[in-house]
């Protein structure tokens, strides 16, 4: 038997075999994995997910990750007996060149594959005119709403509807809501109690909607817009913890999740070119934004981050508000990176935030079986 001395010989590893779904959704990659396909091994979801996605290599060369934040990303669904609830699904943020899986928050681009992909696999049956579907993220209790249209039955593979940060790449159009997502964390919208912390010796506002976020006024950095994010970012990852921590996210001296809070500028809107080369003007958009994600600059914009910014701007009081010109606006304008995102929202007579909905895309891009190694024997 020929071999050779620059070949590392492991102990030999199992193959799992488990379908899965790649599907994209939004500005995001999502792989889609049901429950039942996932019962009865004797390995923890944790380790499928990372030997999946190949996560102990930055690269993710030897599995289905993508290698960044937006393409590390796996749901698990399954049909829901709630009252009210068609499917439910948990949403997992796949490490990156770590052993980690991160269950803390949701991810609206993932919610609105599930919600498209509930369809195309027959788990929601589809109806004439829009076929609406309800899913439960269990990671946060949201509910969330996904309305496709599904013309005399039709169940939808195709379609030509396009979001800012996808350039060219069309899908299907898919109506996203989130349905009462304030506190979902925390218990509260403004964990520390207040509209406005100094945090780090700038002002920002810490809110837990969608998922928990912290936006920081831009105006207090030297450049004194979004676009320094990129400088900032190592200032950003500490003002993230300092925020962690007043949110009751963490406990002092103790390790932050990376996927929250999320972390972001904000600042009055302004001209700029987007990352496509298309100039939006300054009447274009309400409020400027540029998130992190995963300590890197987020593309456009996460969904929850979407949702807490918008539960900021409807908030007397907070960064986002000042800047808006406060009140209430039934649409909110966001000037992401990629360009403009645009997001209704449904305030009640008290002021509470019940409802936040995104014009989506989503598009199934291939079913699959993925060999999974995990573990030895």
């Amino acid at each position: 038997m020929l071999s050779s001395p620059n070949i590392a010989v492991l102990p030999s590893r199992r193959l799992l075999r488990i379908p899965a779904t790649l599907m994209r959704g939004g500005t995001s990659k999502c792989v889609i994995f049901h429950a039942e396909d996932l019962a009865g091994h004797d390995i923890a979801l944790d380790d499928i997910l990372l030997s999946a996605f190949g996560s102990v290599d930055p690269s993710q060369v030897d599995g289905v990750g993508g290698a960044t934040s937006t393409t590390s990303k796996a749901a698990v669904v399954s049909p829901s007996s709630r009252p009210g609830v068609d499917v439910e699904f948990l949403f997992a943020q796949v490490g990156i060149g770590n052993q980690v899986v991160e269950y803390g928050s949701n991810c609206g681009n993932c919610a609105t594959a599930v919600g498209l992909h509930a369809i195309q696999t027959g788990l929601v049956a589809p109806r004439a005119g829009t076929t609406v579907v309800r899913m439960l993220n269990l990671n946060t209790g949201t509910l969330l709403t996904a309305a496709v249209a599904t013309e005399h039955g039709a169940i939808p593979e195709c379609g030509d509807a396009l979001v800012p940060g996808s350039l060219s790449r069309t899908g299907v159009p898919v109506a996203l809501g989130f349905v009462d997502p304030v506190g979902r964390t925390s218990g509260r919208l403004l964990p520390s109690g207040r509209a406005v912390d100094v945090v780090g010796a700038l002002e920002a506002t810490l809110v837990d909607a969608g998922a928990p976020a912290m936006f920081i006024d831009a105006r207090g950095f030297g450049a004194g817009t979004v676009e320094g994010i990129r400088e900032a970012s190592s200032e950003l990852i500490s003002l993230r913890r300092q925020g962690a921590v007043r949110m009751g996210l963490v406990p002092p001296g103790a390790p932050v999740p990376d996927a929250i809070p999320k972390v972001g500028l904000v600042a009055p809107p302004t001209a700029y070119t987007t990352t496509s080369g298309r100039r939006v003007g300054a009447d274009e958009h309400d409020v400027s934004v540029r998130m992190m994600s995963m300590f890197a600059p987020h593309p456009a914009i996460g969904l929850t981050s979407a949702v807490a910014l918008a539960a900021a701007a409807v908030t007397a009081g907070t960064v986002p508000n000042r800047i808006v010109g406060g009140g209430v606006a039934p649409t909110i304008r966001l000037g992401t990176a990629a360009g403009v995102v645009e997001l209704g929202t449904r305030v009640d007579g008290a002021g509470v935030l019940r409802e936040v909905v995104f014009q989506r895309v989503a598009r199934r891009i291939a079913t699959m079986e993925l060999f999974v190694p995990c573990g030895g024997g």
